[in-house]
């Protein structure tokens, strides 16, 4: 049967790059299953309702400032170790529409943990809705994935490789779900030490949280009290965030006094 050839567009050899080498990391999943009524609850009385990316995203967050475990990188230059951040950088993964084609992207926040969800609110919803050549990591990926492949892999490697340049580049953690489509990924792959993932929340609040983490950096052990950790985190300090917003309306959908301003 003839078929016809399609070229590579720069989205998709930017996400074949990242594969390469996401591919050879020693990958290890550990999930646990997550009852976030609080989170739940807490989230029906704010008006508008801040999206679950950015709850999640807040948590870890929080969560990665606790542990420092969650702020390393394995790097191979100029030999092989740990290089351990003093804040997070999120990256979070985008499906736009570019050229006639739906294509993921990746844009970083710095410092997630010391921002308030209306911010990080504000930041996610920019790069999901301006235009790609407005947003300078957008352009950024784009121009080298049209780079020659070998300059693309060495300036890649010596991103992923340089302590204190991976994280301006690449993040130090990864964010990337489908819960949205009513579906969750099993085993995504990339180039970080950790990549959070969820599935769809039912209405009574259960969902299942996977941490997806490089085993040269940490064991399964930590990884598993950090996501009972998480748990708390999100029905904890979450929550008390959600409440102290001025827009938080309560269950009944009286404004609480008191409320910050």
């Amino acid at each position: 049967m003839r078929g016809r050839t399609i070229r590579l567009s720069a989205a998709r050899r930017l996400v074949g790059d990242l594969m390469r080498f996401s591919i050879g990391i020693p990958r290890v999943t550990v999930q646990r299953q997550m009852n976030i009524r609080a989170l739940l609850d807490a989230r029906s009385g704010c008006d508008p309702r801040p999206s679950w990316t950015v709850l999640f995203l807040k948590g870890y967050a929080l969560l990665s400032k606790e542990i420092p475990d969650l702020r390393r990188a394995y790097i191979k230059f100029p030999r092989h170790q740990l290089y351990e951040y003093p804040e997070s950088v999120a990256s979070i993964a985008h499906e736009r529409e570019h050229e006639g084609e739906r294509i993921v992207l990746l844009s970083t926040i710095k410092s997630p943990e010391q921002r308030p969800i209306p911010e990080l609110e504000k930041l996610i919803h920019e790069a999901r809705s301006l235009p790609i050549a407005e947003i300078k990591e957008f352009r950024r990926s784009l121009k080298l994935a049209c780079a020659p492949a070998l300059l693309r892999w060495s300036l890649m490697w010596l991103g992923l490789n340089l302590g204190r340049k991976r994280a301006r580049y690449f993040g130090t953690f990864q964010l990337s779900v489908y819960s949205g489509l009513g579906a969750e990924s099993l085993n995504p792959l990339t180039p970080l030490t950790t990549l959070l993932n969820y599935g769809p929340i039912d209405k009574n609040g259960t969902v299942t949280v996977r941490i997806h983490y490089d085993h040269r950096v940490m064991d399964g052990a930590s990884i598993a009290r950090a996501l009972e950790r998480f748990e708390r985190i999100l029905n904890g300090e979450v929550v008390d965030e959600l409440k102290g917003l001025s827009h938080y309306r309560g269950p009944t959908g009286a404004a609480i006094a008191g409320a910050s301003q």
